[in-house]
């Protein structure tokens, strides 16, 4: 298979592109100097997949120039990257990493729940600048016995369900429709599901339907006391209405690793302590990268031999 052509959109993991190295012609798209519509053009008898990520998939842009294009491989979960419509219009494959990286995304979800309500860097901040000498510091809120809303109980939002119950938490959820096998109550409304829950998740795909799916109504059903878990997309959620709630006392906290605008977060928020911010790294972990990183090579390997693909979304 060395001399099938792929294309790499940009860095992602190092075992990946030496593993698609040591099995394709790889062709690393942040490397040529040249317009990325020149060189698509150059090389668009030779690519015949492409591996993306959440920063860049294959849209439409991509994909017309690629004549010989028979897949796109996914190194995420997540496919709001991917002209899923352009690919279908053409027979283009699409695989996905799911179910691998459902555990850290889960956990990282509760750690940043845990992290705004006990405080946790600001905990971290007061003993290195060695305040803790003037005296303890302020009371935090526990965790334990919260009330849990969670929108999307798909793999990740079952599995953070699974982990708040741990902590007896009360656990509710939204969703497109009502779950079967299931004892967590369900709301339709979002609303009234974050004027319901003192922790709100966000869990889901990102659509059309969902894009901004956390808007000022939302936020105020949440309220002063509550907090939002952002671990989905960053355009799950309406930033600016975010960022003036938050300065403006109306929403309780927030944890976030995702963002409207990354690697851009707005700068408002850097000032404040009841949210905890990361760099989109729910699944940066060395055990998952590799995991994602050997189902795209799987995928990939599957295809080429005409074999049933493990993941398929298309």
């Amino acid at each position: 298979m060395n001399n099938i052509g792929v294309l790499m959109t940009c860095p992602m993991s190092e075992y990946l592109e030496n593993q698609l190295e040591n099995r394709f012609n790889l062709f690393k798209l942040w490397n040529h100097s040249a317009p990325k519509p020149d060189f698509l053009k150059t090389h668009s008898s030779s690519i015949k997949a492409v591996v993306g990520n959440t920063k860049i998939g294959a849209d439409a842009n991509m994909i017309d120039p690629l004549p010989n294009l028979e897949i796109v491989a996914s190194y995420s979960v997540g496919l709001d990257k991917i002209d899923l419509g352009k690919c279908k219009e053409k027979g283009i494959k699409v695989t996905n990493t799911p179910d691998v990286l459902t555990d850290d995304v889960a956990d990282l979800g509760i750690g940043l729940a845990l992290a705004v309500l006990r405080k946790i860097c600001v905990c971290d901040r007061f003993v290195r600048s060695g305040n803790w000498i003037n005296g303890d510091f302020a009371l935090a809120s526990k965790f334990s016995g919260k009330s849990v809303g969670i929108i999307g109980l798909g793999r990740i939002g079952s599995a953070i369900a699974k982990r708040a119950e741990a902590f007896n938490c009360f656990i509710s959820y939204h969703s497109r429709s009502k779950k079967p096998n299931t004892n967590y109550k369900y709301y339709s409304n979002i609303v009234d599901l974050a004027a319901d829950c003192q922790i709100l998740f966000v869990a889901c795909a990102l659509t059309e339907e969902t894009h901004h799916i956390i808007n000022r109504k939302v936020i105020d059903a949440l309220g002063p006391k509550g907090i939002l878990i952002n671990i989905g997309r960053g355009a799950h959620v309406d930033e600016p209405e975010l960022v003036s709630a938050l300065l403006e006392g109306r929403l309780g906290g927030a944890g976030l690793d995702v963002y409207e605008n990354e690697p851009n977060v707005p700068e408002q928020l850097f000032s404040l302590e009841n949210i905890v911010l990361v760099p989109h790294v729910g699944s940066d972990t060395e055990e998952t990268s590799k995991a994602m990183a050997d189902l795209v090579i799987s995928n990939l390997e599957a295809h080429f031999k005409c074999k049933p693909l493990l993941t398929p979304v298309l």
